[in-house]
């Protein structure tokens, strides 16, 4: 039988952070959550503020005291805390870059002192322009111009990545740190620019749903519950220490085929549809004739983020590594998220 352990997650209220406190409750670890909830929200934990294995601390990472206490009292740490979507980037850089730098290195350090092993959550971004699909964890990187704040967060999570195998190689801290493609699933807002949470608020409220740009650059959504029997995954094999791995789904979406399927998950075909044509200039580079478009609108980048935004046409991760290191990959469709989510977003 597995003995427990004891876990801290650093910003544990927030969307993937509440998920992973409550599968490590329900395999019976124990687990601390620190959150200064100017991202994450009570109500994320809400439910688990009476479980015995459970405890929370509203405080920040970069107050020292606190989470050296917290350190010495876990095995291991599960680094989620940081600035965190496009929109919160854009407006706020010089809060993205400290709070991901120098919270990171708080936590290395507390788990440097205390011996915890130290998974540190980083971002499909650091692969920035690059056009080698799928993305490899290895690939050299090409980030965007110091004058674009865009690139700001990807450049924050490169340091925290170079940071934390620095101190694996000089310190011999056990440090993990895996790269996230686009999670999504129930507990998500868009408040900060995250695209699913968007469309299926203005989805299920019947409003038509806002693309960005022509709508034709693709992603690959990950479900959240997928996402965390990774992270568990690589926080229970001692084999994975010193290394980066990629989590994420393989399947590929564009951006407008996303709208659709959500719109037609808040909307069954059944009910009347309302059509909106978008601007002249992006009707052109649409995959079929604008007349077919259901309740989208486009809206450039330039209006939506600020002139000169630049955005990657693709972002596929290549995750035959983390298969093979611990036998991972996603099992929930992206049919099936949408589906939850959009019972999530409805009045109960």
């Amino acid at each position: 039988m597995k003995q427990p352990t004891r876990y801290l997650i650093t910003g544990g209220a927030g969307f993937i952070g509440s998920h992973l406190a409550e599968a490590l409750l329900e395999q019976g670890d124990d687990v601390t959550v620190i959150d200064d909830l100017s991202t994450g929200r009570m109500e994320n934990i809400q439910h688990l503020l009476d479980h015995p294995n459970f405890h929370f601390v509203r405080a920040s990472i970069t107050d020292s005291a606190v989470l050296d206490r917290l350190a010495s009292q876990v095995k291991t740490i599960v680094h989620l805390a940081a600035a965190v979507g496009v929109k919160l980037v854009v407006e706020h850089p010089v809060y993205t870059i400290e709070t991901n730098v120098m919270g990171t290195e708080a936590v290395l350090k507390a788990g440097l002192r205390y011996n915890c092993k130290v998974l540190v959550a980083s971002t499909s971004e650091v692969y920035g322009k690059g056009s080698k699909i799928p993305f490899s964890e290895e690939d050299d990187t090409l980030l965007g111009a110091t004058s674009k704040s865009r690139w700001s967060y990807a450049a924050s999570k490169m340091v925290d990545e170079f940071l934390s195998l620095a101190y694996q190689r000089e310190h011999g801290l056990q440090v993990v740190v895996f790269r996230l493609f686009n999670t999504v699933g129930p507990r998500q807002r868009g408040r900060y620019g995250m695209v699913i949470p968007n469309f299926v608020r203005q989805a299920v409220q019947g409003d038509p749903i806002t693309v960005y740009d022509d709508g034709l650059q693709s992603r690959c959504f990950c479900d959240v519950q997928d996402v965390i029997r990774a992270i568990i995954g690589l926080a229970e094999n001692q084999d994975v220490t010193g290394q980066v791995f990629n989590i994420g789904s393989t399947t590929e979406i564009t951006i407008l085929d996303l709208a659709r399927k959500v719109w037609h998950a808040a909307n069954p075909p059944s009910r009347i549809l309302d059509k909106e044509k978008p601007s002249k200039a992006l009707a052109t580079a649409l995959p079929q004739p604008a007349t077919e478009i259901e309740r989208i609108i486009f809206v450039p980048y330039d209006q939506a983020y600020g002139e000169g935004f630049e955005d990657m046409r693709r972002r596929v991760p290549d995750i035959s590594k983390i298969k093979q290191a611990i036998g991972w990959e996603p099992q929930i469709s992206l049919d099936e998220t949408l589906q939850h989510l959009v019972q999530s977003y409805r009045p109960e």
